[in-house]
């Protein structure tokens, strides 16, 4: 049986109630060992483009919402601290082979993560069981990769970034950054957003599909991605209820502005008349 048709099988079986932690054999531990295994080959991944839209594959989801089903809580050791989880932190000796570092002190990277070659993950940081960090990427100081956060090749997280992640529901797909991309300090992107190829965000931007993206290129407000070779930055914008009683002088909601990457960074004046 493929991976993905064992997952099929087991979740059936857990979902039906027939498997429980109680009577799960060796032989379903072994899969679930062989799944954690793919995730962190790359083999499998939680979400993948198709047709130009991503999808999350729900099997993979299933797959890491059995680990935490079946598994109990061990105490295991992470330096001199002992931690408490079902599942172990990921092994880092297959990293050198590939050209990829994790410095020491607090990068953390949890069984069933994939990190690619040429990547260097700083501490502290922290990547979740079914995140995917594709080849050449950085993963810089104070940063949290969620579970299944997909994130693409030649990518920049910035210092302090919060990539959020999501495995309920299923169906649900995670925030996807895609190719060589570059995330400013402090950004925090959640909820399934999706950042397009060759884009730039700058620091402190908050990106989620409740913020409109109001894109300058193709004069169109958009929800819920920022398209591709994007240059990104937070304004805020008048809020529909500015003119009420409690909010005197106006009040303002957060949005993002989009222009073109190769329009290079405007100054205030420049970004003021851009708005308008």
């Amino acid at each position: 049986m493929s991976v993905e048709s064992e997952v099929r099988d087991l979740w059936r079986r857990y979902d039906d109630g027939d498997l429980t932690a109680d009577n799960a054999s060796q032989d379903v531990y072994d899969a679930l060992d062989a799944f954690l295994d793919a995730l962190e080959a790359g083999e499998v991944r939680a979400a993948e483009p198709s047709d130009g839209e991503w999808e999350a594959n729900e099997w993979v989801k299933q797959g890491i919402l059995l680990n935490f089903g079946l598994r109990d809580i061990e105490g295991r050791e992470y330096g001199d601290v002992t931690y408490h989880d079902v599942l172990p932190l990921r092994r880092t000796d297959d990293l050198p082979g590939r050209n990829t570092r994790n410095t020491p002190d607090g990068t953390v990277l949890r069984r069933g993560a994939h990190v690619g070659s040429d990547c260097i993950v700083m501490s502290p940081s922290f990547v979740n069981v079914g995140a995917y960090v594709g080849d050449g990427t950085l993963v810089d100081s104070c940063d949290t990769v969620g579970s299944c956060a997909q994130i693409g090749a030649n990518v920049k997280l910035g210092a302090n970034a919060l990539i959020g992640g999501v495995l309920e529901p299923v169906e649900s797909t995670p925030v996807v950054v895609e190719d060589d991309v570059s995330i400013g300090a402090g950004c925090r992107i959640t909820s399934g957003f999706v950042v397009g190829e060759g884009s730039v965000v700058a620091e402190n931007t908050l990106l989620t599909p409740r913020i409109p993206v109001y894109d300058l290129v193709e004069e169109e407000i958009v929800y819920g991605h920022l398209p591709p070779n994007r240059r990104a930055f937070t304004r805020f914008v008048e809020s529909s209820v500015s003119d009420h009683d409690l909010f005197e002088g106006g009040a303002y909601k957060p949005a993002v502005v989009a222009m073109d990457v190769e329009a290079g960074t405007l100054d205030e004046v420049e970004r003021e008349e851009a708005l308008r």
